[in-house]
């Protein structure tokens, strides 16, 4: 049976390219397009790469997602949002824990970047709890999400189980969130996944999904496996 030649969640799935080269991670990329219309640079991808990976992914069609989890003294947090923003990519993140001041000169870092170059902001996104983590201290997650919500913020990245508290604190921010996984399939070292059924069902808009498939024999297989969860 011939499958479709883009599958309706694409613009919500994200390809996380957990790779240290741009060449198998763009060959990867590229065999999923139809399942996925965003990618994940993240930090082992970014350092073995440099910012010519952005480049790359953006040439073959995709929107970026850069997955750096900024978190230092404000200003240096500005100038290194710039030049992401400059990239151009759609999604950018920080840590949450880094406080309003940090995030909030981060966005404008984005910002400022991105119009340097004639791009489209990308939108900021502010980790609460890693989903590694088995639970989130009591109150932690409605503490962070207010500091970005403060600090001008537009999303955030949260585990599936985390969503019941984060949606009400901030119904109208964009939730990404990663640990997702097939029915019946490991959790590794995601201590808070969830299935893509579960996770849509909590309210997520973007779902992050990564070593079952950038470690798979047939990721195609493990794609359309995915899919019969929707």
């Amino acid at each position: 049976m011939k499958r479709p030649m883009y599958t309706p969640m694409r613009e919500h799935f994200v390809l996380a390219l957990d790779r240290d080269d741009s060449v198998a991670a763009l060959r990867l990329a590229s065999s999923l397009r139809e399942y996925f219309a965003i990618v994940k640079v993240g930090l082992e991808l970014f350092v073995a790469a440099g910012p010519s990976v952005v480049f790359s992914l953006r040439e073959a069609g995709f929107r970026v997602f850069i997955d750096l989890k900024l978190h230092d003294i404000p200003t240096t947090v500005y100038r290194s949002a710039r030049v992401l923003g400059a990239l151009g990519p759609a999604f950018v993140t920080m840590h949450a824990a880094g406080g309003v001041e940090m995030l909030r000169l981060g966005v404008q870092g984005l910002m400022e970047g991105a119009a340097e170059v004639g791009e489209d902001m990308p939108i900021a996104l502010a980790v609460t709890v890693l989903t590694s983590e088995p639970a989130a201290e009591e109150g932690l997650l409605e503490t962070r999400i207010s500091t970005a919500l403060a600090a001008g913020v537009q999303g955030y990245v949260a585990g599936a189980p985390d969503l019941s508290v984060t949606k009400m604190v901030a119904p109208r921010m964009i939730s990404m969130v990663p640990g997702i996984r097939a029915t019946g399939a490991p959790t590794d070292d995601q201590a808070r996944s969830a299935t893509v059924k579960e996770a849509l069902a909590a309210g997520a808009d973007y779902l992050v999904i990564g070593r079952m498939l950038t470690e798979a024999a047939d990721p195609i297989a493990v794609a359309d496996a995915l899919l019969s969860d929707v």
